[in-house]
């Protein structure tokens, strides 16, 4: 018995540990990376954004385990000359709230996006959402018509898939144990593993050496980012069974741009089933790129969403 005490004792020992360096390297990673841009509150949540440039409004919505940061230095810094860009950090990342009443699946997210443009007098816009956040721009598109221009996917998820995402998101969304794990471990063992995990999402392009502190990646360790993102993986799949089939119904023009060899978020299970799908698509693929394709192709992605812009626009 007194070793099984001992044992106890130098497991909560630990414990308590990881906890108290987590909350520090919290309080480092938030010096750092503070808030870049302004408030807004919407249906009682708080969110981060930016609001740069004028003319014709582009919104840009990043992915999973990353922040408004992901834009700052490649599309913003292109597209601001020309078009007024709004750029969120969704609910849970970055200075985002993450709202208390349950899970904010896309369709939510894009109400709450929808609200926040309309009190900032934004009445018609082009969406741009990147991998995990194809899904809010189709959202998007699908409940306010009106008010979408087109909508831009960036290597966007847009369909169910089969399989797991990752262990330690499943992990994540177990009770309890969950949250014990990313308030103990993630943040430790995360800033190491971080490097590794990014240059996977840039394969089989390199990752520029100063993309983890440019982009301020290690805002995902925050143990309630990370649970917001583990939620965010774990339940989109089942999410997009319902919403995948009501693409028939959208009008709006689709502006699809894929890496040919993006293994993260492989155009044959989303891309290319969407294209046949909706009514009005260009689509772009970059042949041997990967998923960070806004990174690796800064100037080109960005004349694509520009000149995109223009033209659904023009329209009317």
């Amino acid at each position: 018995m007194k070793l099984v005490a001992i044992l106890l004792i130098l497991v909560v020992g630990l414990g308590c540990l990881l906890a108290a360096y987590s909350a520090w390297g919290v309080r480092q990673i938030e010096t750092r990376y503070p808030p870049v841009g302004r408030f807004i509150e919407v249906d009682g949540v708080r969110l981060h954004y930016v609001d740069q440039g004028q003319g014709t409004p582009l919104v840009l919505i990043h992915g999973a385990s990353s922040t408004l940061l992901e834009f700052t230095d490649n599309l913003l810094a292109r597209l601001t000359g020309s078009h007024r860009v709004i750029a969120f950090d969704r609910p849970g990342f970055g200075y985002s709230e993450r709202p208390t009443d349950g899970w904010p699946d896309p369709a939510r997210q894009a109400a709450l996006f929808h609200q926040a443009l309309m009190q900032l007098g934004i009445e018609r816009s082009v969406i741009v959402g990147h991998s995990w956040s194809g899904s809010v721009a189709l959202a998007y598109a699908l409940d306010y018509p009106q008010q979408t221009a087109g909508a831009v996917l960036l290597a966007g998820v847009t369909h169910p898939w089969g399989g797991e995402v990752y262990w330690t998101f499943d992990l994540a969304q177990t009770p309890v144990i969950g949250t014990v794990f990313a308030n103990t471990v993630v943040y430790p063992v995360g800033r190491f593993l971080l490097q590794d995990v990014a240059a996977k999402v840039f394969a089989p392009d390199p990752m520029g050496p100063e993309h983890i502190a440019r982009t301020g990646a290690t805002l995902a360790l925050r143990p309630d980012t990370f649970l917001a993102n583990a939620e965010d993986c774990g339940r989109l799949s089942d999410f997009l069974v319902d919403q995948s089939r009501r693409y028939p119904s959208i009008q709006t023009p689709l502006l699809l741009i894929t890496g040919g060899s993006d293994a993260i978020v492989p155009a044959d299970h989303h891309t290319d089933k969407l294209v046949k799908q909706a009514a009005d698509v260009q689509l772009e693929v970059f042949e041997n790129t990967g998923h960070a394709l806004h990174h690796t192709h800064p100037e080109a992605v960005s004349r694509l969403i520009a000149e995109f812009a223009d033209r659904v626009f023009d329209r009317g």
